[in-house]
């Protein structure tokens, strides 16, 4: 792969330092594939997903393969997976539902940075019996509960499946198995999460309640504009980064670099360079990055620095750099996904 291919920002990450982010995530990945949260610790199939993209970003496929066939291979049989595991056991069998749709957004991520149709194909039938499970669960009001035996939905979730559903209809697509029901799924989704703010229990504390209704694609134009400038203040925290809950004095990586990448689909360029160097006060020497600060007293907490958060800043990396054929995966959606509105 051509070093001019990796991701980088002038004076803010080299291609270097992209590498060597998506080695630390690579050293943490286990025998079966898996990638836990850090070397030693659980792994669950959302963020698994995230950092295998990391690892497609910089060219390592060879271990980007090997998790998403570990993702095939742990789905159940009705397409969903367990929500934790630990070490190749079962740790939780609970089901969260969210976590069953993002297989397709990391396996059409990976089409497009490799071009390997044949991998594709190879993951389809999983990719599928996923989104069929979570379509399956969709309720009268166009919202996906976000747990089994529960009507309960969730902004962040909802909007993640949003995009899940956009990757899975791309992906259905180019491999010529479409999937109608699919795409009316997503439409009555995409219509509640805009329209309904009553379909979805309100955690606005968080800023992934915030800001996730535009990563996922859900929302543009003037009323993603307004969303982001209404909360601005309650999340955004001078030069070191975004709150991940607007009333504690903690700013996190993964979170400050997903709105990085929201800030990039609407085209938001200068803010969202700013708040990606601000983050890298959470870079260590070796590529991994804290979660997080706590900046009241100037203490990194949790004491763990996590495979999704350096997988996080290889994504935004890649998309405000434009380097690899799927920088796009959180800005571009099929051409008529999206009704801008107003609101």
């Amino acid at each position: 792969m051509p070093p001019s291919e990796l991701p980088s920002l002038a004076g803010v990450f080299s291609r270097r330092q992209c590498l060597k982010t998506a080695e630390s995530i690579a050293t943490a990945q286990e025998s079966t594939g898996a990638i836990p949260w850090f070397t030693g610790g659980h792994t669950d199939p959302w963020d698994h997903v995230e950092s295998a993209m990391a690892l497609s970003v910089a060219g390592l496929y060879d271990e980007a393969v090997a998790a998403y066939r570990w993702s095939a291979a742990t789905q159940n049989a009705d397409g969903s997976w367990p929500r934790q595991f630990r070490s190749g056991v079962v740790e939780s069998a609970d089901i969260d539902v969210n976590f069953c749709a993002y297989l397709a957004v990391g396996v059409w991520h990976h089409l497009l940075r490799s071009g390997d149709l044949a991998f594709a194909r190879e993951l389809w039938p999983s990719v599928r019996a996923g989104l069929d499970f979570v379509v399956g669960l969709q309720v009268p009001r166009g919202v996906i509960p976000w747990t089994l035996g529960t009507d309960e939905a969730l902004v962040t979730g909802n909007s993640s499946m949003y995009q899940s559903l956009g990757c899975g209809l791309a992906l259905a697509e180019r491999l010529g198995d479409p999937q109608p029901s699919w795409a009316a799924a997503r439409h009555r989704l995409g219509a509640a999460l805009r329209d309904d703010p009553g379909a979805c229990t309100p955690k606005d504390r968080y800023s992934m309640d915030w800001y996730y209704p535009i990563l996922g694609g859900a929302l543009r134009g003037p009323g993603a504009h307004a969303r982001i400038d209404a909360s601005w203040s309650r999340f955004v925290v001078g030069n070191i980064g975004i709150r991940c809950v607007s009333d504690r004095p903690w700013v996190t990586g993964a979170e400050t670099c997903e709105l990085v990448l929201a800030l990039d689909a609407l085209g938001e360029h200068s803010r969202a360079g700013a708040l990606f160097a601000a983050m890298q006060h959470l870079r260590e020497q070796d590529g991994s990055y804290w979660t997080g600060l706590v900046f009241a007293d100037g203490k990194r907490w949790p004491e763990e620095r996590t495979t999704w958060t350096g997988a996080a800043v290889v994504l935004a990396a890649d998309a405000l750099s434009r380097a690899t054929p799927a920088n796009g995966i959180f800005r571009d959606l099929l051409p008529d996904a999206v009704p801008v509105t107003s609101r």
